[in-house]
């Protein structure tokens, strides 16, 4: 559990034979696999806490969240939507289940991902996108397949509304059964997709199954899968950043002595006041 509100797996970098740099420019990604929530009067969530150096990206599936943050955004993202934080030099920020769905209950299902920043941009201003769905790029997938949402980067000539500080191809792709799909991808993107509903063959050789991650080797620019159930799948697909790379808690930094001064900065009250 992160807070009480978020029952999450985290694929990377965690996972198995990954290490910090291995999806980069992603950091992170805690999957919050299908939950259902009773109903309550106090939202569960996470309460204030701070960030400097990265971004969080919160992709909602099912339910609905609230975010709030020092430097004056709030916004709330329900089923379809897509919450951009750009930490960089330092907010503090809370993510709750949105007041009423929290009082009705029911499904949750969300993915965020920590996507670092290159060294030039980690102090620079913070700033928030609240990507609803109807501002995301459709792609029309052929012969009534489905479509694809773009919320970062461009696919087929359809562009994402997602502001990016290094190259990124973020999609959800609803695809139906029996329907195919080519995706080129740089070679040297660092490539993985999550399968959040449904089942798909990908590459004509091994099947991807609901709640798992494939990982792609960097090794040619052309993908293809073919969906063997009515699916959902989460392109992940970034320039990797090739530098040093230093978390520690809520801080994702170049060097250790970034760290310590982000965590003073945080204690001397740098990063603004936000009430819980």
């Amino acid at each position: 559990m992160v807070g009480d509100g978020f029952r999450v797996h985290n694929f990377f970098p965690s996972g198995y034979n990954m290490d910090m740099a291995r999806m980069s420019p992603f950091f992170l990604l805690d999957y919050n696999s299908k939950v259902n929530f009773p109903g309550t009067d106090q939202p569960r969530g996470v309460g204030v806490h701070p960030h400097r150096g990265f971004e969080t990206v919160t992709i909602a599936y099912q339910g609905k969240v609230a975010h709030h943050d020092s430097a004056g955004n709030s916004g709330v993202i329900s089923e379809g939507d897509v919450q951009w934080m750009t930490a960089a030099s330092g907010v503090l920020h809370k993510e709750y289940h949105e007041k009423e769905y929290a009082k009705k209950g029911g499904l949750f299902q969300m993915v965020q991902l920590w996507v670092n920043l290159p060294a030039k941009h980690k102090m620079s201003k913070p700033k928030y996108q609240g990507i609803t769905n109807d501002q995301m790029g459709k792609y029309n997938i052929p012969n009534d397949g489905g479509v694809v949402e773009v919320i970062a980067g461009e696919l087929n000539g359809i562009k994402g509304p997602a502001y990016t500080f290094t190259p990124i191809e973020m999609y959800n792709i609803r695809i139906k059964k029996g329907a195919t799909l080519t995706l080129n991808l740089p070679e040297n993107f660092n490539t993985g997709i999550l399968v959040i509903e449904g089942k798909a063959k990908v590459n004509n050789s091994g099947e991807a199954l609901t709640d798992h991650f494939v990982l792609f080797k960097n090794d040619g620019e052309t993908i293809t899968l073919e969906a063997l159930e009515d699916s959902i799948l989460l392109v992940l697909s970034g320039e990797p950043i090739h530098e040093p790379i230093a978390p520690y808690g809520p801080f994702l930094m170049n060097t250790r002595e970034e760290l310590i001064q982000a965590y003073d900065d945080f204690n001397s009250g740098k990063f603004g006041q936000l009430e819980d």
